[in-house]
């Protein structure tokens, strides 16, 4: 029998943290899209299978091909695009679990159309997560938009970050609201980069809802998640009866859900957006109601919380012992 697949774009990230451990010595290890990776190896179903959709650089592409062989859900004829440019590295500096710094050096140009469709040939669902920002641009998503037909996901990430001369991110007023998201079926964003594309976020709800996403995340940290939902929407197979865009039909469903518990104290929130958001979809893929995946993706952002990096995560997320 064909497994379904799910196709993944994102990028490879070489992490640098300072400050997550009590040990003075920076940590360096995979970032960027392998927590989310690592979320869907352990919570897709069986008959779903990964595929990545992304470029990485000449520099780290063996040590990136060496961590998709650690995955149990890569679709056997996966192949990363090798690019002639050096990896995205990103060098982290916590103040706090919730505040911290982020210097960017390395990276390539977004996707063009021409290189992009033909890999999402055979995709039955799409989940994006703009993690440097510069994977895809507006008019990119558009005609994934419209050439795409299975369910799209977009984690929006770090679209509303610029990047200085020195290599540091920085909030930014993301423009085009609207034309982003009517992109996209289901959005996540975090309270930061909410703050960047509307007031508050009753109103970027009603933008996003007005033109046909059906349902955004807003994550929250240690104080959980809210969503926001068409009142049509409680599963995957409700976004066959897509309403007219631009034609919110009914209420707003909306809630608040508390995070789940953790066993650690002083954890690590690296990737616990990313761990959230690919076991939120992952879940509504295997059909389940919208609650039902939203409190497994509490649970394993908690579970990532109280692991140490991406090596080993897919592992612990299924409940097993990590290797590392």
């Amino acid at each position: 029998m064909r497994r379904k697949r799910v196709g993944v774009i994102g990028t490879f990230v070489w992490d640098v943290i300072h400050g997550r451990d009590l040990r003075s010595a920076p940590v360096e290890e995979w970032g960027g899209i392998t927590y989310a990776l690592s979320a869907l190896d352990a919570a897709l179903p069986e008959d779903w299978e990964i595929v990545p959709v992304m470029k990485v650089g000449s520099d780290l592409a063996a040590r990136a091909r060496e961590f998709l062989g650690t995955l149990r859900r890569i679709a056997p004829d996966a192949a990363l695009y090798e690019v002639p440019y050096k990896n995205n590295r990103v060098e982290l500096r916590y103040y706090s679990d919730e505040r911290r710094s982020e210097y960017l050096s390395g990276g390539f140009p977004p996707w063009s159309w021409s290189a992009l469709r033909p890999l999402l040939e055979g995709l039955d669902a799409l989940y994006v997560n703009l993690i440097s920002g510069f994977e895809l641009d507006l008019e990119i998503a558009q005609l994934i938009r419209q050439h795409f037909r299975g369910p799209l996901y977009c984690d929006l990430h770090s679209i509303t970050l610029a990047i200085r001369d020195d290599g540091l991110r920085e909030l930014r007023p993301l423009t085009n609201v609207a034309e982003w998201c009517r992109c996209f079926d289901i959005i996540q964003v975090n309270e930061d980069e909410l703050s960047m594309m509307a007031p508050d976020p009753l109103a970027l709800a009603a933008t996003a809802l007005g033109v046909g996403v059906r349902c955004l995340c807003v994550t929250l940290g240690p104080r959980g998640v809210v969503y926001f939902a068409d009142s049509g929407f409680d599963r995957l197979s409700d976004l066959a009866t897509r309403h007219e865009l631009g034609v919110a039909k009914g209420a707003i469903r909306t809630e608040r859900i508390p995070a789940a518990e953790t066993r650690e104290q002083k954890g690590d929130p690296t990737g616990c957006g990313d761990v959230w958001g690919a076991t939120y979809f992952s879940r509504l893929l295997a059909g389940d109601m919208l609650a039902v995946a939203i409190a497994a993706a509490q649970v394993a952002a908690a579970r990532n919380f109280e692991h140490r990096g991406a090596s080993g995560l897919a592992s612990y997320l299924r409940g097993e012992l990590s290797t590392t």
